[in-house]
């Protein structure tokens, strides 16, 4: 049997990523507008619903009128809870647009989106015939940012929750959850 012979150095030059494994790249430009993109549409859509909630513009209803919809939904007084989804759809709605306590502006957004499956999960999944689909697909939509993080157009980025990561995940949905089921007990 012959001696093992100590292996030869690497010498071919490494770059950053390979030298210290446990930083991430960031990410290319074009996932950054990506998110961008994401967080205009959904912010600025529930940003028009909270809108319309509150002030009857886009073609709302106001909010005395959303609020009867909210009492025969089973929210008394129907008022105060139609004005607390449409300042969280609002709030939470502009935060996700623009990046600004994004974990925050997706908890806002997640408790009011559990809210409507709640009233709506007898429907099943579909929109067509009343179901969750729209409330689970925002949820999950302001869930992933506050993972992701909101990316390099942001106004969050100087901040560490700017950066999205496990703990604002999961800031986000247990926010949203607590939230959520609070109004759900009231």
């Amino acid at each position: 049997m012959k001696p093992l012979r100590p292996l030869k150095p690497h010498t071919e030059p490494r770059t950053d990523a390979q030298a210290r494994p446990d930083t991430l790249r960031s990410p290319p430009l074009v996932a950054d507008l990506g998110l961008l993109l994401l967080r205009l549409a959904v912010g600025l859509i529930l940003a028009g619903h909270g809108a319309q909630k509150l002030f009857g513009i886009f073609g709302g209803h106001g909010l005395a009128a959303t609020g009867k919809g909210f009492a025969a939904l089973g929210y008394r007084p129907g008022e105060f809870f139609a004005c607390l989804a449409g300042v969280s759809e609002l709030l939470g709605g502009l935060g996700l647009a623009v990046g600004l306590l994004t974990p925050l502006a997706a908890a806002a957004l997640i408790g009011v989106m559990i809210n409507a499956m709640a009233t709506s999960a007898s429907q099943g999944l579909w929109a067509m015939t009343g179901g969750i689909e729209y409330p689970l697909t925002i949820a999950v939509v302001a869930l992933a940012v506050a993972a992701t993080g909101p990316g390099r157009f942001a106004l969050d980025r100087p901040f560490r929750w700017g950066h999205g990561g496990l703990g604002s995940a999961a800031f986000a949905l247990v926010a949203g959850g607590v939230g959520a089921a609070i109004v759900l007990a009231l």
